[in-house]
């Protein structure tokens, strides 16, 4: 089993990045869902409410993020790594409420414009602990502005299953996940307990519910009936549709495409 795509999200619900190797941290890759834009109250904004979201592409530069729209060439803002404004604000993702930086006035204009309502971009402090869900979580692990664990990973033969059985095959990126893994049967991932990638161990915590994100294409941020539909058919419990795993780690280290994947359990 072979390591064969890492991404990471650094604005929760933009588009991700595809990376050759990636610093993984507790809280979940380094500059993985590190920010996150919120409305007035600090609510998280995601593709859900806003698929106009899907299309502004982020790059990780020397100095920053640069974030710029895919529908107006040439029109991008640099997010610098450290905030210019950097006001405390409570912000809530999910049922969390956590301690965040505001990042620049210039930005949360820029991204106003684009999502054409009033929004701001906050960033996680390293200070900041916010805790996966117990239930699940293995030793108190934290993690960033993510829906719920650090890491989601998803093997290639889950995703080439499910195209078979659609009219029109889907990209990977429907699925945001960090990991995706080849070499496997179609959900091999949902019995593993724990496995090694590279020199680092990672255990595998809970199978990921599945949203309407997913209709959602990242390419056009057209949405539709599918993947959903047909997942729904083989892959609900209960009244949730499953597909990848959430994973969680306490090791820090770099990992590379190609890497390695054993079973440790």
């Amino acid at each position: 089993m072979i390591l064969s795509e890492i991404w990471i999200y650094p604005v929760k619900s933009l588009a991700g990045i595809r990376l050759t190797e990636a610093q993984v941290e507790e809280k979940g890759l380094q500059y993985d869902r590190r920010w996150m834009i919120v409305d007035e109250n600090g609510r998280f904004l995601t593709q859900r409410e806003f698929s106009k979201m899907a299309m502004l592409e982020v790059a990780v530069l020397e100095n920053g993020l640069s974030i710029s729209s895919r529908l107006e060439s040439g029109n991008n803002i640099l997010v610098p790594f450290k905030p210019v404004s950097s006001n405390s604000v409570s912000v809530t993702v999910w049922d969390d409420e956590v301690e965040a930086l505001t990042v620049s006035d210039e930005v949360d204009k820029w991204l106003s414009e684009q999502l054409e309502r009033e929004v701001k971009l906050v960033i996680m402090p390293e200070s900041t602990q916010r805790k996966a869900d117990p239930k699940y979580a293995k030793n108190n692990e934290n993690v960033s502005f993510a829906d719920g664990f650090p890491f989601l990973m998803i093997s290639q033969a889950s995703l080439d299953n499910l195209n078979e059985r659609l009219e029109l095959p889907i990209v990977m990126q429907r699925f945001r996940p960090n990991f995706v893994v080849t070499g496997t049967n179609p959900h091999a991932e949902d019995d593993w307990k724990s496995i090694q990638i590279g020199g680092l161990f990672f255990d595998i915590v809970k199978p990921c519910a599945r949203c309407i994100l997913t209709t959602i294409d990242p390419e056009t941020a057209e949405k539709g009936k599918e993947p959903l539909k047909t997942l729904a058919t083989y892959r609900r419990v209960g009244n949730k549709i499953l597909f990848g795993q959430n994973v969680v780690t306490k090791q820090n280290g770099l990992i590379k495409q190609g890497d390695p994947i054993s079973l440790v359990e």
